[in-house]
């Protein structure tokens, strides 16, 4: 006989848990993202043609692709930092909430590229996820009201405001400010589309225990 007393879905990890389950998801990522880099470059940068190519319906799979793809290793370098910090971060108040964070930036910061970025140009990299995670940590405690989240959010913003700003700016060709911009867009909104949820004493005191 199985007794539900309680909601296990609610059930929280420990700090020390999450920080291990973000840490080893990040790790994995950024180290999966120099792989694919190594795989690239030894198929003579081959995998490249699968980026985002502006307005090609038969590229639309791109938009999946892009993130996990770059332009050599110099490319790959400079976006493993701040997508392992700004992962880690966001993935501590949960792995499921965050890769649903990371879908919707994704998807709509890709169709954002497609649609507006020069003809006959491949957009590739994970710096719109990037900048996406970046919008989502700045907004996010605002959006909960957390002080804790929103002292994070301002910290960030610290660090990263600037290389922001100068990276939404069309003021390189050759850098995709369209996927920067949208990228931001995209994580700020999935800030109020994802909020943080946890169960309140009057929730859980309402919740009957049933037999099975």
């Amino acid at each position: 006989m199985a007794y539900a007393g309680q909601d296990t879905r609610v059930e929280e990890w420990s700090q020390a848990d999450r920080a291990k389950a973000a840490g080893k998801l990040m790790l994995g990522w950024v180290g999966l993202l120099w792989l694919i880099e190594a795989l690239d470059l030894a198929t003579g940068h081959a995998l490249d043609a699968y980026g985002i190519v502006a307005r090609d319906p038969d590229a639309l799979g791109g938009i999946l692709a892009a993130p996990f793809l770059h332009f050599g290793f110099d490319h790959v370098a400079g976006n493993s930092l701040p997508l392992l910090v700004l992962g880690f971060v966001a993935a501590l108040s949960g792995i499921r909430r965050f890769l649903a964070v990371c879908a919707v930036i994704t998807v709509a910061d890709g169709l954002a590229v497609w649609l507006t970025s020069p003809s006959h140009t491949i957009t590739a990299g994970a710096s719109g996820l990037i900048f996406g995670l970046f919008g989502y940590l700045v907004v996010r405690g605002f959006v909960e009201r957390r002080p804790l989240g929103v002292v994070v959010g301002v910290v960030i913003a610290a660090l990263w405001g600037t290389t922001a700003l100068v990276g939404i700016l069309p003021t390189n060709s050759v850098i995709s400010w369209q996927a920067h911009l949208f990228g931001l867009l995209a994580g700020a909104a999935a800030a109020f589309l994802f909020p943080r949820r946890e169960l309140t004493t009057s929730t859980a005191s309402s919740m009957r225990p049933r037999t099975g």
